[in-house]
């Protein structure tokens, strides 16, 4: 049985369109609280949420619908997701749930949850709310309604959280930062952390109107942050998208560095601490072949999962490894958050950078990303591409041709009618035109 409604991160989708409407929201509470009390007597929720507008509306939803399944809630209020998973697991609660589209625009909105570990959960819990959506609700009784409160200071508690993960011989005192909250869920905390710290934190996208999450703030849209970090003469610039789950950064001389490159450092501020082993890392199909290389050559196990942070967390729980993430900044470490977390995240960097007396650049010196060209086909109505035989043969000759110094990776879009073709080669030329060759087969 395929799902219907949860994709690689939730429930997503336009506010207001199918399956993001307040009716179906109070549905999927609903359905989601009968699944837990399979095995809990009286659980009890926490729920957060991002600065999109819609988020008061899908609230009372899923309060709404909670409740009524005999579910107790606690309300966060707007907070990053990282912080639900860490306060559901801090709260020994049931389940957390975060209302979010991340990266989106402020018209999309969705619905993601946490085990009371916090960690994402798996694909066959995913599966028994979709069947328990298929049956009619079952109304508790008024005498054991869920009760609903609000978590007092529940930004405060994290913050702390963020803090604590933070060494404490070290300080960032002395350092000029830039902190890009895109407007969402960490504009209250991520100024605040960094402050606190002891750095001097020059902030933007911290002032959300409901309306203007990730607008050309954030993760996703980082020369805002490369502008601010030259104008003000910054140290670093930090960049989070809307739930704060991940992260891009920027050096004094306003070079951004991504995900992929994050990843890398991680290990290596791990293998040159004393008694450490690193015996390898999880990034995903889209990781810079660069980062493979480089962590083979100096012994330290590559493994790629399925894009996801969700799929990385699982190569990583099967390995018993702590560091994994993906180029668009999901970074996950284990020893310090259960899922990825932008702000826990770019302290361990600047931990890094301390500790080596070095800046980002120079600890990077020794990574040179393969060029990657991206082209995005679109497909025509009932188009079988994976059957296409002049594709499958061009594809092969490509990758005969890169040998051990590039690769291919063809796959489809899981939102839009598009196959997007990524060819990675040491040579950006090369790469470009061998994608080039491959696309030309699809568009035919």
């Amino acid at each position: 049985m395929s799902r219907q409604y949860f994709g690689t991160d939730g429930i997503r989708g336009t506010v207001g369109q199918a399956p993001i409407t307040p009716d179906f929201v109070l549905r999927l509470a609903h359905a989601v609280g009968q699944v837990l009390r399979r095995t809990e007597e009286r659980p009890t929720v926490l729920i957060g949420k991002d600065t999109r507008i819609s988020g008061y509306m899908l609230e009372s939803a899923l309060e709404s619908g909670f409740n009524s399944a005999g579910v107790d809630v606690v309300l966060l209020g707007p907070i990053p997701t990282p912080a639900v998973a860490y306060l559901t697991r801090a709260q020994r609660a049931s389940l957390g749930v975060v209302i979010s589209a991340s990266h989106n625009p402020f018209a999309d909105n969705g619905i993601k949850f946490f085990s009371a570990h916090g960690t994402k959960l798996p694909d066959a819990w995913e599966m028994d709310v979709e069947a328990m959506l298929e049956r009619a609700p079952e109304w508790v009784e008024s005498a054991r309604l869920g009760r609903s409160r609000r978590l007092d200071d529940a930004t405060g508690r994290y913050i702390e959280f963020c803090k604590s993960t933070f060494p404490n011989d070290l300080s960032l005192r002395g350092l000029r930062i830039v902190v890009d909250g895109a407007h969402g869920a960490a504009y209250q905390v991520a100024p605040k952390v960094f402050h606190e710290l002891g750095a001097e934190v020059v902030s933007i996208g911290c002032s959300p109107d409901g309306l203007n999450i990730n607008r050309d703030v954030g993760a996703t849209h980082p020369q805002a942050l490369v502008d601010a970090v030259r104008q003000h003469r910054a140290d670093y610039g930090i960049a989070l998208d809307g739930d704060a789950d991940r992260l891009q950064m920027v050096d004094a001389s306003g070079r951004l560095f991504n995900g992929d490159e994050i990843l890398y450092l991680l290990v290596q501020d791990r293998l040159g601490q004393a008694g450490a082993k690193v015996a390898g890392a999880v990034g995903t199909l889209m990781t810079n072949m660069a980062v493979e290389v480089a962590l083979k050559s100096q012994g330290v196990e590559f493994v790629r999962a399925k894009v996801g942070d969700r799929y990385v967390l699982e190569e990583l729980d099967k390995r018993k490894w702590i560091l994994g993430g993906e180029g668009s900044g999901h970074l996950l470490v284990l020893d310090k958050q259960t899922t990825g977390d932008g702000m826990v995240s770019a302290l361990q960097v600047l931990s890094a950078c301390l500790r080596s007396g070095k800046p980002l650049a120079a600890m990077l010196a020794d990574l040179n990303l393969f060029p990657q060209t991206l082209i995005n086909v679109r497909l025509r109505p009932g188009q079988d591409w994976k059957s296409n035989a002049a594709m499958a043969q061009t594809t092969q000759a490509v990758e005969a041709e890169l040998g051990d110094s590039g690769r291919v990776l063809i796959r489809a879009s899981g939102t839009e009618p598009l196959v997007r073709v990524m060819v990675e080669a040491r040579d950006a030329a090369l790469a470009q035109h061998c994608a080039q060759r491959i696309a030309a087969t699809l568009a035919e």
